[in-house]
């Protein structure tokens, strides 16, 4: 892993949601870097900001102030073809994220033709190797499909454009136990072998340990604190929200959930 180079910078990132008379600050100045090939966690309550994050990086939600940098470009609200292909999202739900109607083929197809991308019969097969899925899979609709092997078409169809960032929107929370290790340990092969850069958005705080060297805790739009794996993994965080966050992750603690509402 390059640490030395930045693959992705952001500066006080702000987002506001409104309706009607109702204003909600979903971000207000989240501020971080990620290093070329690092894995990175957020990690937070339901409604803590993580996702929205994803979304500004994904252009999914072009209404944000700040600066964002990749690959030491700025990323512009209104992007172009390259940035676009440049970053990369899997989501939460390989049920709902994949057209039921479209064959495995066409999935992964589609993103290259959009793209003016050729080579496409190579590109996909090359793409079901790399996430561990044969030939036969090509034809196949969703419904035939297990959740697991669901989630490696919606990996392979982020990898097919062959991205630098890929943002990770609970990958795994939908799946049962069993093949949940079997998607992190194939997330963390491909990161490897194709030197990308990840940013994992998780409430598991031992997939986050898994998968990432650091982690940002996020509460209601804001980083509390920043960690390390390590640190993680020896319950040293600081912050107290942090470390009700971990006392509750290891099972049901009554006062430690009722402490949350205090902070």
């Amino acid at each position: 892993m390059n640490t030395t180079s930045p693959m992705i910078e952001v500066k006080n990132l702000e987002v506001d949601f409104y309706t009607g008379k109702h204003h909600v600050r979903a971000l207000a100045g989240v501020s971080f870097s990620i290093a070329a090939g690092e894995s990175f966690g957020l990690v937070g309550e339901s409604g803590s900001g993580k996702t929205t994050v994803l979304r500004v990086l994904a252009g999914l939600n072009p209404a944000w102030d700040g600066e964002i940098t990749v690959a030491g470009k700025p990323l512009a609200r209104d992007r172009d073809k390259e940035a676009k292909r440049a970053i990369q999202m899997v989501f939460q739900d390989p049920y709902g994220s994949l057209h039921p109607k479209h064959t495995v083929d066409r999935i992964l197809a589609e993103p290259l033709q959009v793209h003016g991308i050729g080579d496409i019969e190579n590109r996909v097969k090359d793409t079901l190797e790399q996430v561990q899925l044969g030939p036969s899979f090509r034809f196949r609709y969703p419904h035939q499909l297990s959740g697991g092997q669901r989630q490696r078409v919606a990996i392979a169809r982020a990898l097919i454009l062959r991205p630098k960032l890929l943002l990770l929107d609970e990958p795994t929370s939908a799946l049962d136990v069993s093949i949940q290790a079997e998607v992190l340990n194939l997330l963390a092969k491909l990161r490897q072998e194709l030197d990308l850069t990840y940013i994992l958005v998780s409430h598991d705080l031992a997939v986050v340990a898994q998968l990432c060297e650091r982690l940002a805790i996020m509460r209601t739009g804001e980083i509390v604190e920043t960690a390390d794996s390590a640190m993680l993994a020896k319950g040293e965080l600081q912050h107290p929200y942090s470390r009700q966050l971990l006392t509750a992750s290891k099972g049901f603690d009554r006062a430690a959930i009722a402490a949350f509402a205090d902070l």
